[in-house]
């Protein structure tokens, strides 16, 4: 699981079926420090994330279709928001 920032949308006239219904955002990776980290990436937002600038919590590779219960062509996807962070 890794932490990014939402910085973006991106709007699909077509997609892969079994990603109808969910919306994709752009976000940047970022540290612990939230420090930016590596380019931004397109994720399946599963959860219904949506504000610029907000914390959220997403995985990669084989285990981005999990959260979407079906096996959709995606590379990464949002599977949760960042409350807080304790320093």
């Amino acid at each position: 699981m890794n932490m990014a920032r939402i910085i973006g949308s991106v709007w699909a006239t077509r997609k892969h079926p079994s990603l109808e219904g969910y919306r994709l955002k752009i976000i940047q990776p970022v540290n612990s420090n939230l420090d930016n980290v590596g380019a931004p990436i397109v994720a399946t937002d599963s959860i219904g994330a949506g504000q610029p600038h907000e914390l959220v919590y997403y995985v990669t590779s084989g285990e981005a279709p999990i959260p979407l219960d079906i096996k959709a062509p995606t590379d990464a996807t949002i599977i949760g928001i960042v409350d807080r962070i304790d320093r």
